[in-house]
């Protein structure tokens, strides 16, 4: 992609500054003009010298042990639901199991950071046992969302969840807008599919999308063939116990999960107060901080803390069970620049759904900003 790490001034505007939630609308001209320009007080190296080594060390067994509870969980929520077979079971089950497929999605995003184990064949089975089995392409995910990290908050160069200008926005079709605006939470596999508005269309199946290189077709190779098998089992059982039941057991909790990975990830970049640049204007670690933790509550657990999102960013190779540790000693570093949001997150969603549409044509930083309702 041949991007370059640039060393520009850093506008931040004053309502960033604060951890309380943001408001409901961007924040206004002024305080984006009168904001002063200033380098960023703080290095990769001050946050890395912050966060104490052994948060970048994955502990195997550790890694594993996660994996196999969730498994553990998924089956057991199967064998409970055939058990019991009662109607008032069925919503439980269905919310219980998609929450699980999501935190394997997560175990399998680790692998796919190469923060699960030391070990690249480790990463690449339990990514693909972890992926597979709830229809995620393991390595065309694990490249595309590489992408995204090393762009984040980069207007031309970003590859999930990045905002699209006015102009594109008024020149979206109305199936684009269905997609991407009025049902987010469905979102995931059409992008699989034919990836986000304003990028060259390109599938993760397929290894000459232009998401990938060729060095890279083998993987892509892999991960499909593995995905096919999955279909072709998932045929197999419904053959079997009948489309309805495999609907029942698997189909609406894929559905919960897809709502998972869109919801949690559309909240990590998608605010008001969250600024983008264009590339001229950005660098690594000025993006990286274009983005916000969020609370989840009892669920920080269950889905392996992916809210703790800020400390991610900037080191992706930290385990998840680490990042909390991580996000509490970078803090003092970063001051004002941490942002966290304690608004409830189904709040946060409708407010971020209702309000950001598109960005300014030009300038930077940018935010996002309100469609008139025509």
């Amino acid at each position: 992609m041949g991007l370059a790490v640039h060393t520009l001034s850093f506008d931040w505007p004053s309502s960033v500054q604060l951890q309380s939630p943001p408001s409901s609308e961007p924040p206004s001209s002024v305080s984006r003009l009168a904001a002063t320009p200033s380098e960023l007080p703080f290095t990769l190296k001050d946050l890395r010298a912050a966060i104490p080594d052994y948060c970048f060390a994955p502990s195997l067994p550790r890694s594993l042990a996660y994996f196999f509870l969730d498994i553990g969980i998924i089956a057991g929520l199967f064998f409970a639901a055939t058990a019991i077979q009662a109607w008032w079971l069925w919503p439980i089950y269905w919310f219980a199991q998609g929450t699980m497929f999501w935190a394997l999605f997560v175990v399998g995003h680790d692998c796919g950071h190469g923060s699960f184990s030391k070990y690249k064949w480790v990463n690449n089975l339990v990514g693909h046992l972890s992926h597979t089995p709830i229809l995620v392409p393991f390595h065309g995910w694990r490249i595309s969302h590489r992408t995204h990290h090393a762009n984040t908050g980069n207007l031309d160069t970003d590859e999930s969840w990045y905002p699209v200008s006015e102009t594109k926005y008024n020149e979206m079709t109305w199936p684009e807008k269905l997609v991407r605006f009025y049902a987010p939470l469905i979102a995931y596999p059409v992008y699989l599919f034919r990836r986000s508005p304003s990028r060259p269309g390109g599938s993760h199946f397929l290894p000459d999308s232009p998401l990938f290189k060729p060095s890279e077709k083998w993987d892509v190779l892999t991960s499909t063939i593995w995905l096919l098998g999955m279909l072709a089992l998932l045929v197999a059982i419904g053959s079997q116990i009948g489309w309805l039941a495999l609907g029942a057991y698997y189909g609406v909790p894929y559905v919960i999960f897809v709502m998972w990975l869109d919801l949690v990830t559309y909240l990590h970049h998608t605010e008001a107060d969250i600024p983008w640049y264009p590339d001229e204007d950005w660098f690594f670690l000025k993006g990286a901080l274009s983005t916000i933790d969020r609370d989840y509550g009892i669920l920080n657990p269950i889905h392996h803390d992916i809210g703790t999102h800020v400390a991610h960013h900037i080191f992706l190779s930290i385990p998840h069970y680490h990042l909390q540790t991580a996000t509490e000693a970078i803090k003092p570093v970063l001051g004002s620049y941490y942002r966290k949001s304690t608004t409830p997150i189904w709040k946060s969603f409708w407010r971020s759904y209702r309000t950001c549409h598109f960005v300014a044509d030009q300038g930077s930083p940018v935010y996002y900003q309100r469609a008139r309702q025509k």
